[in-house]
């Protein structure tokens, strides 16, 4: 396997990685309503577990109101149960057809938190790039001993893995600071 096909495998699972981060941001909770929020909470629907945006339509009708309207009205219940299971402490209104979501305000200190929780969830992803990297340098080492690369491709492809981690990880930065100072301002 040639450097530039080992780098280019690696730089996918980074972006990956930047995707799983943009994912796991839309579902913290800010000040206002997002479908995002509860869109991945598992309902367990008929004994299986389901994402709840494939059993409902999920609305934001107001800045601090969601709307879940189910497609199929027996699994009401079930949507209740997970929302009040889940880490969002949101308590579900029950309209005969629908469950309303009021988002309530942060106050200051649970911004905080939440700003520390995201800094937290930023530095999990850092290490998951710098992994990546890791095993992109062992895997030119080992194609260099192997004799399939170089020792001069193995050390540009090392300078090339360093520059995408940098260019990653910088984009982690990017993503927790834009979403730490929307928590905190919203």
């Amino acid at each position: 396997m040639s450097a530039k096909a080992i780098l280019a495998q690696h730089e996918k699972n980074m972006e990956k990685t930047i995707e799983v981060m943009k994912n796991e941001l839309r579902q913290i909770r800010t000040g206002r309503a997002s479908p995002g929020l509860v869109e991945n909470l598992m309902v367990d629907y008929y004994g299986t577990l389901t994402p709840l945006k494939q059993l409902a339509a999920i609305a934001c009708p107001e800045p601090a109101m969601l709307v879940i309207k189910p497609f199929d009205i027996g699994c009401l219940k079930d949507i209740e149960k997970s929302i009040k299971s889940s880490e969002l402490s949101l308590a579900p209104i029950m309209d005969g057809k629908m469950v309303r979501l009021n988002i309530p305000p942060l106050s200051e200190e649970r911004r905080k938190q939440i700003v520390n929780q995201v800094k937290q969830l930023g530095e999990r992803h850092k290490v998951s790039v710098r992994n990546i990297r890791r095993d992109a340098i062992k895997q030119l080492e080992d194609a260099e001993k192997a004799k399939q690369i170089t020792e001069d491709e193995r050390d540009k492809g090392k300078k090339e893995a360093d520059d995408l981690t940098k260019k990653h990880v910088d984009q982690l930065d990017q993503l927790v600071k834009s979403k730490s100072e929307e928590i905190m301002n919203s």
